[in-house]
Order: C-alpha cells, then structure tokens, then sequence
C-alpha cells in the first residue's frame, strides 16, 4: 500500500466526523442506528445522504450551501473520503459527516424514516446486463430507500451517463414513481435549478468533453 494511502487510512481514524462500521457493528445493533440526529449531528435537522459520495465534493457543496440541513456522504473508498472530510475539517463545517459503507448495508445504518433526502451523484452506471442489480436505482436498491426515507422524500440523480438516466426513468415509469423534474442536459436547460450550483473536479471535466450532464428528481411511491 502506497504511503499516501495508508496516511490517509490513518487520518480517518482520527476524524470524529467519519464512521467506518464493520459488517459486524452493523449486525449488532449499530449504535448509531436511529440516533444519528441526537448523537452525531446533536440538531433536529433534516438528514440527506449521498451515496457514492467519491471524495466528497458533492456532500460538502451541499452542507456549505445549506447550512440548514445535516449531510452524510457514504462510500467504500476511504482513501476518496478522505478528501471531503478533509476539507469539512479545514472549513469547520458542523453540518457534513461521512459514513464508510457498502451501499447495499444501508438499512442497517438508519431507522425507518430517519432520512430526509437522497442524492445519487456521478455513480458506476454498471452498464453491463449481469450489472443490473448493481445500479443505484435499480428497484432492490430503491426498496431498501424507501425503507429508511420518511414518506414524500426526495431522491435526485445527476449523471453524465445518459444510459443511466433512461434507465431510471424506465424504473421510476415501471413502478409509478413520482418523476418530479427531468432534463437530458442540465446546464443547457431553460429552467435554473439549485443542482447546477455545485460541480464536482469530474463534472467540470465531462463538461469541458462537451458531455451534457442529466437531472431527474423522484418520489418512491411503494
């Protein structure tokens, strides 16, 4: 393992504002489990995750825009999540934590209607058709939302991948779902939406390729 890497494995340890719960924690009745307002954040404020949060930008853009909101970042890669915890650390911002798990473990993370809001931001598109399963809104991932999302929440997808984008619209048209707002090239869009104020180090770099950038915001209606 490269220096560099395991420096910053060794910085996680140390930031308050990260949690990194093994699969056994989790098992076990996570701590934090239904408690994340009262014993994390320490507010009553509403909770919006983004999952495959990478390094953090995103997450970070979010808690600085609305300070009003409390932010978890969740990823796998703790050597990506160092560097939105990082900066969360460096600016003092009280509103952003990050959480170091596999998506698919959400459930045991949150009680049922503890979140608020869900943003899915630049993920894998998983392409390939033995992939399907592992997109992010692919309905087995969607369920397990709906599970720990309060009714009527907000689930928004930013995507350079037109692919993506069409396949959630074909799942969120398929389970009728709630589509709120769609567009196919979000910054060439008539209409000015809060999502377009933050870009992450990737989102400049799809858009500098001429790749247009897709939106769409949802509600679960299971």
């Amino acid at each position: 393992m490269a220096k560099n890497k395991l420096k910053k494995f060794n910085d996680l340890e140390t930031f308050s504002h990260v949690i990194q719960p093994s699969i056994d924690e989790l098992r076990s009745n996570f701590n934090l489990k239904g408690n994340w307002r009262k014993n994390f954040f320490k507010n009553d404020n509403p909770i919006v995750l983004e999952l495959g949060c990478g390094k953090g930008e995103y997450t970070v853009g979010l808690a600085k825009n609305f300070p009003e909101k409390n932010y978890l970042g969740i990823d796998i890669k703790g050597a990506r999540i160092w560097a939105g915890a990082s900066q969360a650390l460096e600016e003092k911002l009280i509103n952003v934590g990050f959480l170091r798990i596999r998506i698919d473990w959400i459930e045991m993370c949150f009680n049922s209607n503890e979140v608020d809001e869900i943003w899915i931001t630049f993920p894998d598109p998983q392409i390939k058709k033995n992939r399907t399963t592992k997109r992010l809104t692919h309905p087995i991932f969607l369920k397990k939302y709906n599970n720990i999302l309060k009714s009527n929440s907000k689930i928004h997808l930013k995507t350079d991948s037109q692919f993506l984008h069409g396949f959630t619209l074909g799942v969120i048209a398929g389970e009728n779902h709630t589509l709120e707002d769609s567009t196919e090239d979000l910054y060439n869009s008539v209409e000015l939406r809060d999502c377009s104020k933050i870009q992450t180090f990737y989102e400049n770099m799809f858009l500098n390729k001429g790749m247009p950038i897709t939106y769409l915001r949802f509600l679960l209606n299971y």
